[in-house]
């Protein structure tokens, strides 16, 4: 009887959606006409069915200078809509004194972003987490809630912090005034708190603040974890969801604990199990609600990358997001949004650190460093770009020339020990494939695809099409992912392991990689792996190639590439002193090194190289150890916790002053996570402690 009423309550939701029904939210119109629309499937842009892709940025913690340069590789790298914390903390440090200079310039900020044509979702809080000081809450609101709950407790509707926020939310509205999507700025939404469960009076209490401060946006999102308190009002917020591939919050120091791996298996359910968990609890059911069900499956915290905490040294690797995208996309999400998407750097307090730490008043779960944010993300903290950026890029490309016809196509997900989803419509769609679990051991995996039996490679990850039409080809369908269409050509990439054939208007083509060939008219071209990783459409005519970023800055293609320049010598002036004791803090687990420890680390004197142009010189320092921090004229501008990967620090920091690395040895029975690669270091290194500087050398942001 349950399963009947289950149906008939999503029958009744599908019907007033289809029936054009709107979800209550704001103007969807611009001034020139243009509409964009949330319904049950997706999003609509023009009326038709579009799949974005969303990607997180901080503006407060990327140097001003560098906005438009980074939103415009974020586009080049396939992303459409950028989603951004904003920081209470960052910008009322002090009760009545609101800060929106510099880097805290939030209209600057959406008026690079309109100009670069990328949208926004602006993350309001006033909980925002991030891995900020107090979650993004002010350390004066704090005081008052300690002090007075009654009216100040945090995250309620408590009439002192409402209006707390309300003030906020109200120079939020200023900032973005004329920069609506209804104004036909950039802004399209706002996303209501974060991370909490509730209960409902307080979402409706906050959207009511936000439309009161003037953001009237086309949808209002809030993070679809923890599980709600009590029921929620319909159509007033959407949920969105997300997961992550490891995660630095884990109290255990093993491997993948929890169900992390579940994030690389297609499933029915949005839900994760891995989210928020040291915070809410364990109990992150895998049961949706038929409301939940009736919104569209759309995410905002798919992880793009990992910060290592001091008790949980994450090391990403290059192809990890690209698999959990592949998965949620497969298993029928219509906007991957990553988190992060583009690293950042904290900004600097002479009084504590800016990032969450266990001593602090509030969010005290985890220590992070204080200073950098980098996360590991497709673009790194001083926008480097990783791996996975290349990796990221080809799928996206398809989504935006395919994701209008994959948007409505439902998922349909695969049995046998290989993982696929297929999303079809009638006998055209296409199907995913994960050959690929962090961390785990999938062998090779037999699959017959249309009739062809394949072997896929472990470690692969894909999207084959089939029935798929262009001009006058119907593509049967192809043994090689779409990457993006011309006016006359397609180009594909090939999967490394996988012989590419593409059946087309009944005929099969076996292609030599990287040469094209012509079929009734259209070019096609099957790109090899490598090949397919420079390649970037930059016009409905052309594709370029490129083994840097390649990003378009009005009418001029600008190339952008990371040199490495020469190795500098630093001089030793310090030898480390005895590895610390390392203690539990107040979250139990291992405690960051405070200040007094840093005398004993071993100081190097950092060379400053003469450039003409520092903010385009960095300095990346190969080491291994604990922690290690930069200090220039006794100011700490950069800090790192070891986890195998190499620092980076800006060189414009540094310039005209007196710079020094700081590296504290890291004891061999420190009570912390490493994985496998970074423990055999420290395992192997002599005596009971790990520390050296294998080197420093010059970085350069080329451009041409």
């Amino acid at each position: 009887m349950r399963h009947g009423i289950l149906f008939l309550f999503l029958l009744t939701l599908s019907t007033l959606l289809s029936a054009g029904e709107p979800f209550k939210f704001g103007t969807a119109v611009t001034p020139d006409g243009q509409t964009l629309y949330v319904d049950g499937t997706g999003i609509l842009l023009n009326g038709e069915y579009v799949l974005p892709v969303m990607g997180e940025i901080h503006f407060s913690r990327v140097p001003e200078r560098d906005w438009r340069r980074e939103i415009l590789k974020m586009q080049a790298g396939g992303i459409d809509i950028a989603a951004c914390y904003i920081f209470w903390g960052h910008h009322e440090m002090q009760e009545g004194q609101m800060d929106w200079s510099g880097n805290r310039n939030l209209r600057e900020f959406l008026e690079v972003c309109r100009d670069c044509h990328m949208k926004v979702v602006l993350r309001v809080g006033p909980f925002c987490h991030g891995e900020v000081y107090l979650g993004g809450i002010p350390e004066w609101v704090v005081d008052k809630a300690l002090a007075d709950p009654e009216q100040y407790r945090v995250r309620t509707t408590a009439p002192g912090f409402l209006a707390a926020v309300s003030r906020f939310y109200d120079a939020i509205g200023k900032q973005a005034e004329g920069l609506l999507w209804k104004d036909g700025g950039p802004v399209i939404g706002v996303q209501v708190d974060n991370e909490s469960s509730g209960p409902w009076p307080y979402f409706a209490a906050l959207k009511q603040a936000i439309i009161a401060a003037g953001m009237d946006v086309p949808f209002y999102t809030r993070t679809g974890w923890p599980k709600m308190q009590g029921p929620a009002v319909f159509g007033e917020i959407l949920p969105l969801y997300g997961d992550y591939a490891d995660g630095f919050w884990d109290r255990v120091l093993t491997d993948m604990p929890g169900d992390y791996r579940a994030a690389f298996r297609f499933k029915d359910s949005r839900l994760s199990a891995v989210i928020a968990t040291e915070v809410f609890g364990t109990d992150q059911s895998t049961e949706m609600s038929a409301a939940d069900r009736a919104y569209p499956y759309l995410t905002c915290e798919l992880g793009g990358g990992m910060m290592p905490s001091y008790h949980r040294r994450i090391h990403i690797f290059d192809r990890d997001a690209l698999a959990l995208a592949i998965c949620k996309v497969g298993s029928g999400s219509n906007l991957p949004g990553y988190y992060m998407y583009h690293g950042g750097t904290n900004p600097w307090c002479a009084e504590h650190s800016m990032a969450e730490f266990q001593a602090s008043k509030y969010t005290f779960w985890n220590d992070l460093p204080h200073m950098t944010y980098d996360f590991q993300a497709p673009l790194g903290e001083m926008g480097q770009p990783n791996r996975s950026y290349h990796h990221l890029r080809l799928l996206h490309q398809l989504l935006r020339d395919w994701g209008g016809e994959l948007a409505p196509m439902q998922p349909e997900f695969g049995e046998g020990p290989l993982r696929t989803a297929t999303r079809r419509s009638g006998d055209r769609g296409f199907v995913f494939v994960n050959n690929y679990e962090r961390m785990a051991e999938l062998g090779a995996q037999p699959w017959n695809f249309c009739g062809r039996e394949l072997t896929v490679p472990e470690g692969a990850s894909f999207c084959f099409p089939f029935g798929l039409e262009f001009k006058r080809l119907h593509i049967d369908w192809a043994t090689a992912q779409p990457f993006c269409k011309l006016r006359r050509a397609l180009y594909f990439v090939a999967v490394d392991g996988i012989e590419p054939v593409l059946k087309i208007n009944g005929r099969e083509y076996h292609p030599r990689l990287d040469k094209p060939f012509r079929v009734k008219g259209v070019k096609v071209v099957v790109m090899s792996p490598q090949k397919a990783l420079t390649a970037y459409k930059v016009s409905e005519r052309k594709v370029r190639f490129s083994e840097g970023i390649l990003y378009r800055d009005g009418r001029r293609l600008v190339e952008e590439s990371w040199v490495p320049g020469e190795d500098l010598q630093a001089e030793k002036v310090r030898e480390a002193g005895p590895a610390r004791e390392i203690g539990m803090g107040q979250a139990f687990v291992a405690e960051q090194p405070s200040e007094a420890d840093f005398e004993a680390a071993a100081v190097w004197d950092l060379p400053v190289p003469q450039v003409t142009d520092p903010d385009d010189w960095f300095l990346e320092i190969d080491y291994d150890g604990d922690v290690a921090r930069v200090c220039a004229d006794g100011r700490l501008v950069e800090d790192n916790f070891w986890n195998g990967r190499k620092m980076l620090v800006r060189v414009s920091d540094l310039a005209g002053k007196q710079a020094q690395l700081q590296i504290l040895p890291l004891r061999k029975d420190a009570p912390i996570y490493l994985q496998a690669e970074q423990r055999a270091v420290l395992d192997g290194a002599p005596g009971d402690t790990l520390l050296a500087l294998h080197g420093v050398r010059l970085i350069h942001r080329a451009t041409k």
